[in-house]
């Protein structure tokens, strides 16, 4: 392996027009970065639709950006390590862009033997030979020579979460739903609600004990004038009033709040009074994983603890109509398991195979589904060729129904806590969406829930007016 070595150039060597130079390629990501290290969200530097409307008509880098290479020149080429940076004056003469090739260049125009000072001429010149920055630099060179290993950067990633805030957006275009909010008694629970209404998803009706709400607004300083407040004692007493409510046609969502999801859910659930259909009700999560190709869909994670084969096919159901709620015409379903063949001794395999069959007999429909397959399978290309797996699915998956609650939770939770991924969550089944969210989650993550919600709600109302299979299915059971 090839050492790099920093060797520098004490005063002493220094002769005036001496030159040194490095090229640096400019990428977004670089613009990106040295944002998150200087705290500049200027727009013009960020955000390509309003940098389109400014003077430079499209993204230009930071000028201080140019000013740092400069700085890298001085530090690790002339004069090198042990260079001590006084002072610089620098003219921004033309925008830098994206894409950019800039030549950075030092040259040496005076030097004072007593403070051992060396002044330098700054140019940087972009790949049309203009010159963008020009201006000088003022140093303290080393006196002792050193020579030393060239120190190994650390990998740095830009980690993106747009595809949550599409959601956002696209659900913006669509009528806000009336939605009861299950026993909002915390600032996080009305704080997620006063978002998702702020941006025009829900039209709240907050469902639950007056005094605690209003305690909980007063806390997180959030005016409850605009909304309806229905008073109910206690939580199990929201839950059922919230569920009344939607039976009633009088909300078409709900939140939950502050309350366990054991309580809304088995207010949701009741056979007499509750929100049931011929569709298993079931949890979906849509993650934004930085790391892979597009949206990812997990179920269930979050409701169905050991579910049977017909609650699987009910479960892959809601989350490819779900699927084409966001647009995916026809997903791509995982059906997962410890292992890619069928085994007797391994049940999840054999409800794999089993789904697969009954989506070839028409029983799922909508998308295509293979399985049983293990997890690098269903994500990862790479797998394939070593395994040797032949699969419309496999490596390219859109949703992955995973074998228990106990598999989905931890799966969940892992692309959460370890790989940077972002999620938003909605029960599907019910009579109306069920916006199912955890005191972690995060605002920006409550607010995609919300959205899902008005994007299964949408799509729910097209499935029914065209007299698709999930027409029938959305009708109470008798």
């Amino acid at each position: 392996m090839t050492e790099y070595w920093i060797e520098n150039i004490v005063f002493d060597e220094i002769k005036i027009g001496d030159s040194a130079h490095m090229l640096r390629h400019l990428t977004r990501r670089d613009i990106e970065l040295f944002a998150v290290v200087s705290g500049d969200v200027n727009p013009a530097h960020l955000d390509e639709t309003y940098a389109k409307t400014d003077r430079f008509h499209g993204l230009v880098a930071q000028g201080l950006l140019s000013g740092a290479w400069i700085s890298a020149v001085l530090g690790t080429k002339l004069p090198g390590s042990g260079t001590i940076y006084l002072s610089q004056e620098l003219k921004f003469l033309k925008p830098v862009r994206p894409d950019d090739t800039i030549d950075v260049r030092v040259t040496v125009c005076s030097k004072d033997p007593v403070k051992k000072t060396v002044v330098f001429d700054c140019r940087c010149t972009n790949q049309d030979g203009q010159e963008v920055v020009s201006g000088t630099a003022l140093v303290i060179a080393p006196t002792e020579k050193t020579r030393r290993p060239t120190i190994e950067l650390p990998d740095v990633e830009i980690l993106h979460h747009d595809r949550l805030k599409l959601l956002v957006e696209k659900a913006k275009h669509l009528s806000p739903l009336r939605t009861a909010i299950v026993h909002p008694c915390d600032s996080v629970s009305l704080e997620g609600m006063e978002a998702a209404a702020r941006e025009g998803l829900i039209v709240p009706i907050l469902v639950g004990p007056e005094a605690k709400i209003r305690s909980a607004a007063q806390a997180a300083n959030i005016s409850l004038d605009n909304y309806q407040l229905i008073p109910t004692p206690h939580s199990h007493a929201a839950a059922a009033a919230a569920v009344e409510l939607a039976r009633s046609g009088k909300v078409d969502a709900l939140m939950k709040g502050s309350l366990h999801t054991d309580e809304l859910m088995s207010a949701v659930v009741d056979h007499d009074h509750g929100l049931r259909t011929d569709r298993r009700m079931s949890h979906v999560f849509v993650m934004d994983v930085p790391s892979y190709k597009w949206p990812l869909l997990i179920t269930d994670a979050a409701l169905n603890i050991a579910p049977s084969l017909i609650d699987k096919m009910h479960i892959c159901q809601n989350a490819i109509y779900l699927a084409h709620d966001l647009d995916i015409a026809e997903p791509k379903v995982a059906l997962l398991a410890a292992t890619e063949t069928v085994s007797a001794d391994m049940p999840a395999t054999i409800d794999a195979a089993a789904l697969c069959k009954m989506a070839a007999r028409g029983q799922i429909t909508g998308g295509i589904l293979d399985g049983p397959l293990a997890f690098d399978n269903a994500i990862s290309t790479a797998s394939l060729q070593i395994k040797g797996i032949t699969s419309s699915v496999a490596g390219q998956a859109d949703i992955l129904v995973v074998p228990s609650i106990e598999a989905g939770n931890m799966l969940a939770k892992q692309l959460d806590y370890m790989a940077a991924a972002e999620s938003a969550g909605i029960v599907l089944g019910a009579r109306v969406p069920i916006i199912l969210t955890s005191r972690a989650d995060r605002a920006h993550a409550r607010l995609a829930s919300a959205a899902l919600a008005v994007l299964s709600a949408e799509g729910e109302k097209a499935r029914l007016t065209a007299k698709t299979p999930a027409a029938k299915t959305m009708t109470d059971k008798t």
